[in-house]
């Protein structure tokens, strides 16, 4: 049974579960997405990391959980968006993905996907034949979030990157980053216009609850005002 989307409306906090086997980069991806939106986005961040018993090769995933509010839950049993770099971590996280959440794959190892709402994208192929380099698959995955949801921005993960990765490293991981964004964002342009309009933009959310806490504030601040010269 999949689990009812909350209502960001009233709830702010958003789940992201990044997943795949041990020596993908998970937990470097977690950390850049979790400075992206903390440092640079103003979001208020939780990161948590698990791996298997093998350095290389076990399970392993990293997820971050941000709110314009205050986080209270560390451990979150189901999540808004999942990524999945292997097709053993997609068929373990999916039953733990919100109902119409996001479902993100690396398509060059995740042949059989559960549901056809997911975006799948030849992260590892990419990373090999555009950046003569698997190891950055991690990074064209969030660049491929970045694309698909708008949950932090590209400016943000740029910047993140820029202070995370080693600095010999940091064109090709900005390469990569692009690469995964643009992919995404192709895929959405090309989306029917009724799935395109199911796409949620989390960028636009955040602004709004911004919006609407700076228009509380507002009316708080002219309550205090009233009160002081009743």
């Amino acid at each position: 049974m999949k689990h009812q989307m909350p209502d960001l409306e009233v709830s702010t906090k958003v789940a992201v579960r990044l997943s795949g086997t041990g020596g993908q980069g998970l937990l470097l991806a977690g950390r850049i997405l979790a400075e992206a939106a903390g440092i640079y986005d103003g979001l208020n961040v939780v990161q948590t990391n698990s791996y298997g018993p093998e350095a290389r090769g076990g399970a392993s995933r990293s997820e971050v959980v941000m709110s314009k509010g205050e986080v209270d839950d560390l451990q979150c049993r189901t999540f808004d968006i999942l990524i999945a770099l292997s097709q053993k971590a997609c068929d373990a996280y999916y039953g733990a993905l919100v109902d119409h959440g996001a479902l993100i794959v690396d398509s060059t190892n995740v042949g059989v996907v559960p549901t056809s709402r997911a975006i799948e994208i030849p992260m590892t192929k990419m990373a090999v034949e555009e950046c003569g380099n698997k190891m950055v698959t991690n990074i064209i995955a969030l660049g491929a979030l970045c694309g698909f949801t708008n949950l932090v921005t590209l400016k943000s993960l740029e910047s993140a990157l820029k202070t995370t990765v080693k600095k010999d490293f940091i064109e090709l991981n900005l390469k990569a980053l692009h690469l995964g964004h643009d992919a995404a964002r192709d895929i959405v342009k090309n989306l029917p216009e009724r799935k395109r309009a199911q796409v949620r933009d989390y960028g636009l959310i955040w602004q709004q609850k911004a919006h609407k806490k700076s228009q509380k504030n507002v009316r708080k601040s002219t309550a205090n005002r009233q009160a002081v010269y009743a």
